[in-house]
């Protein structure tokens, strides 16, 4: 009898285990090193928009060396998150390249804004702007006008402050404001109110209960969020919540009751989209300086 007839038991269980292993070792590799679009973790919002509206983009691709944006009108971007405008109506294919391997797309809808005919007859100089903002926020001015020279006053410093058809101001202090334009094409100047809100930190106050200057500052980053989710003035909110309790960082973690955790900037972005939300409570966690806020824990419903 040879070695293999008086082994063939033996010799046959070691190569069934040693299939067995194989098989094994190859299914954790598929896991582990090769993957499919289907393993693209990224989002674009919102799907349908209209000229000139943001649109959002993010990737938290984890096995990501390389990625690529194509917003489908001739731009790209290497970043992981950011915003994106379309110039034109029509039908865009968004797609993520990751490793020049993976591919996945997200259909986008761009409607045409629409715009009210123009007279026949030059259209009267107004000013667009907000009637109310925050001391220190950079608040936009833009003149709706045919004009050509402008001249603004802001009312805070007694002088022309600038000279363009669309510009940039930040109070310093706040208080009850008249803005003025003067332009070629109008006789008397052009008129706007803006009221300026004092830059509240319920971080920095004295002698105050821990407690009431806890509640505070949940009171009133509730407040800030239910303004963006009622549809009022994103930048002015946003900032200020930023500005005043997050020390700047939009990457603050957002936990939103059982929800999966989010950042500060994409739980804002969406906020101002995802309509009749109810922000029921505010529950803010402070760094060992009691400094700044490191996450946020919120209750919401629609």
């Amino acid at each position: 009898m040879n070695y293999f007839q008086k082994n063939k038991k033996n010799i046959i269980i070691g190569v069934i285990a040693t299939l067995l292993i194989a098989a094994l070792v190859a299914l954790w590799l598929q896991k582990k090193v090769i993957h499919s679009a289907d393993d693209i973790v990224g989002v674009v919002y919102p799907s349908s928009l209209s000229v000139g509206d943001t649109l959002l983009f993010e990737d938290k691709t984890q096995f990501a060396k390389t990625k690529r944006w194509n917003f489908g009108d001739g731009k790209t971007s290497d970043q992981n998150r950011g915003i994106h405008f379309y110039d034109k109506p029509g039908y865009y294919s968004v797609s993520l390249i990751i490793d020049n391997k993976y591919t996945k797309t997200f259909p986008v809808m761009v409607s045409a804004r629409y715009v009210k005919p123009k007279d026949s007859a030059r259209i009267a100089t107004i000013i667009e702007a907000p009637a109310q903002a925050m001391q220190n926020e950079n608040v936009q001015f833009r003149a709706v006008s045919d004009a050509t020279q402008f001249a603004w006053k802001f009312g805070e410093t007694g002088n022309t402050d600038a000279k363009e058809k669309m510009t940039i101001y930040s109070y310093k202090k706040p208080g009850d404001y008249r803005v003025t334009l003067f332009t070629e094409e109008n006789q008397e100047p052009i008129y706007h109110m803006i009221k300026i809100l004092p830059a509240y930190n319920s971080l920095e106050q004295d002698e105050v209960p821990v407690e009431d200057s806890y509640k505070k500052v949940d009171d009133d980053f509730k407040y800030h969020l239910q303004q963006i989710a009622n549809g009022n003035s994103f930048n002015m909110h946003y900032n200020y919540l930023l500005r005043t309790y997050l020390c700047n960082n939009e990457n603050t973690v957002v936990k939103v009751s059982d929800s999966k955790a989010n950042n500060f900037y994409m739980y804002c972005a969406g906020l101002q989209f995802d309509k009749n939300v109810v922000i029921q409570s505010v529950k803010v966690n402070l760094d060992d300086k009691q400094n700044c806020v490191t996450k946020v824990d919120i209750n919401q419903s629609k």
